[in-house]
């Protein structure tokens, strides 16, 4: 905890210092201004945290209000210090140029208040159209072929939701329009791989009502992610069992027309809650003729389990959400979103996520409803 505080104010705060010395750079301001931009900022950094303190106290207004202000704000800050480190870039280069060349190139450099006003400004754009991108939710499409689906059934329906982060911000209307999407589609199977919830979930109103409409032939299945814990693990365990889904923690079961195993996110381990399950373990002991399908919140492969499923189903990185922290997230997780297949038959797929974490905001990484049809191979 206390490493993670660390890298949390150091990063956080060295973007929030570049920000403020990136000011007055284009602005020269004053004493009194530079104190009130510095306690602005100050307050923006500690922000997250007022945010959980309020919702311990279940000061339901206070927080949903800090975290439209706090997570607004970390968006337009990220995509400015993007913006503004790019301009940085090409005047560097162009000094360099100048050097290399011994010719004074100053008037090809971007002035430093233009440069602050067009990073400003694009990112005031970008989080204005994101905003809106996090609400256009796409319905992606997977179709499998397999020679593993039992007698009398030709095509499965599988609707997989990822990472939808209830909470203080996304709440009943937005979980609204995933549902209609997910009802459309029929599903014969639905899938939540983690994250369901985010944080704190004192006050969630008619999710469970929403969630346990949601009717699939073969059954609802859901995994933990690392939210789960961060919420509160037996309060989130029980709003995703009385929403209708048969949790899979280190479980395995048979739907009767295919297999579907689960694992929990590795922090209930990092947390001491619970000992790691063994995936190698837990997929073989499965029929092998049947389709298999592994729910697995972060996307990485098991050397252990290779071969063991058909189709593992991941969620976790958002692809980033917003552009270019997709760079970053793929640094941590490669397989960052979308189909992988790997040489023993094996298909791994990672969702974008349905929700938001953090920022209410999408850019270049839209939410998605995956929709996976399995269809019986002619031979």
């Amino acid at each position: 905890m206390i490493l993670f505080l660390l890298t949390f104010f150091t990063l956080y705060g060295g973007v929030h210092a570049y920000a403020f010395f990136r000011t007055r750079s284009a602005f020269g301001f004053g004493p009194g201004a530079g104190i009130s931009l510095a306690l602005w900022m100050g307050a923006m950094v500690v922000m997250p945290f007022l945010i959980r303190a309020f919702e311990r106290h279940e000061l339901e207004l206070a927080a949903r209000t800090a975290a439209y202000i706090g997570y607004l704000w970390m968006a337009v800050l990220f995509l400015f210090f993007c913006g503004s480190l790019a301009f940085d870039l090409v005047n560097l280069m162009g000094r360099i140029a100048g050097w290399a060349v011994r010719k004074d190139l100053s008037l090809l450099l971007i002035p430093s208040r233009l440069a602050f006003l067009m990073s400003l400004c694009l990112a005031l754009v970008i989080s204005v159209y994101g905003y809106f991108e996090a609400g256009n939710i796409r319905t992606e499409r997977l179709r499998i072929e397999t020679s593993k689906l039992p007698a009398g059934i030709d095509r499965l329906t599988i609707v997989q939701i990822s990472d939808v982060h209830l909470g203080l911000i996304v709440r009943c209307k937005r979980m609204e329009k995933i549902l209609d999407i997910v009802r459309a589609e029929k599903p014969d199977i639905f899938i939540s791989t983690g994250d369901l919830v985010d944080a704190q979930i004192n006050h969630l109103p008619g999710l469970v009502e929403l969630l346990q409409e949601v009717d699939a032939r073969y059954g609802k299945f859901a995994i933990t992610g690392n939210h789960e814990y961060y919420a509160g693990l037996d309060k989130a365990l029980a709003f995703t069992r009385a929403c209708g889904f048969t949790l899979l923690r280190g479980a395995a079961v048979s739907s009767g027309v295919i297999n579907i195993a689960g694992v929990n996110d590795p922090t209930g381990v990092q947390m001491k809650l619970e000992k790691p399950v063994s995936e190698k373990a837990l997929l073989a002991s499965l029929p092998r003729h049947k389709f298999t399908l592994f729910l697995k919140h972060r996307p990485v492969f098991s050397k252990e389990a290779a071969g063991l499923f058909d189709l593992q189903l991941s969620g976790h990185t958002h692809k980033g959400q917003i552009w270019p922290f997709t760079y970053l997230s793929a640094l941590t997780y490669p397989l960052n979103a979308g189909r992988f297949d790997r040489a023993d038959g094996s298909i791994l797929y990672v969702s974008r996520g349905t929700g938001t974490w953090g920022p209410p905001i999408r850019f270049l990484s839209p939410p998605e409803v995956t929709v996976i049809e399995l269809v019986r191979k002619r031979v």
